[in-house]
């Protein structure tokens, strides 16, 4: 039986960790980004730790919606937040890379597992745990590697 794992994916970017953290911040915009968000919408309208926000998500016909706490809001450092419909964490963490770039690795954590909803959603609707992991893996590469274009067009 898949179990599920945590993920990590990281990237290089020639921008500085302000420029950078102002992307990944901007939950809205996440979705010209990622491959499985379609549209997010903050509450109040402003993120910082402890703001709650509406994802709807999308895999092929399939959409479904999914809400998030902000956990995590360490200007310029690392930024987190926690799916209440399944328990994880996504995060991405920023670091100066010395020469005025910043590395960036982006996280699924599991630091209490997956719920047994999700899990059950996941093996029937979305394909199977080990499928549906492989893509978001995939989804985090593209989504960094658009992040990474976009803050450099802006900082060039």
């Amino acid at each position: 039986m898949a179990q599920y794992e945590e993920l990590e994916a990281s990237i290089d970017i020639d921008a500085t960790p302000a420029q950078v953290w102002s992307l990944v911040t901007d939950v809205p915009r996440m979705a010209s980004w990622s491959p499985q968000v379609v549209r997010t919408t903050v509450r109040g309208g402003t993120v910082k730790k402890g703001a709650r926000f509406v994802n709807l998500n999308r895999q092929g016909l399939l959409f479904w919606p999914t809400t998030a706490k902000v956990v995590r809001f360490e200007p310029h450092r690392d930024f987190a937040f926690r799916v209440a419909e399944n328990r994880t964490i996504w995060s991405f963490e920023l670091s100066d890379d010395g020469r005025g770039g910043t590395r960036v690795v982006q996280r699924r954590e599991l630091p209490h597992g997956v719920s047994k909803v999700s899990t059950a959603l996941t093996r029937v609707a979305l394909g199977g745990i080990e499928p549906f992991t492989r893509r978001l893996e995939r989804g985090m590469h593209e989504t960094l590697a658009k992040v990474k274009t976009e803050a450099e067009s802006v900082s060039a």
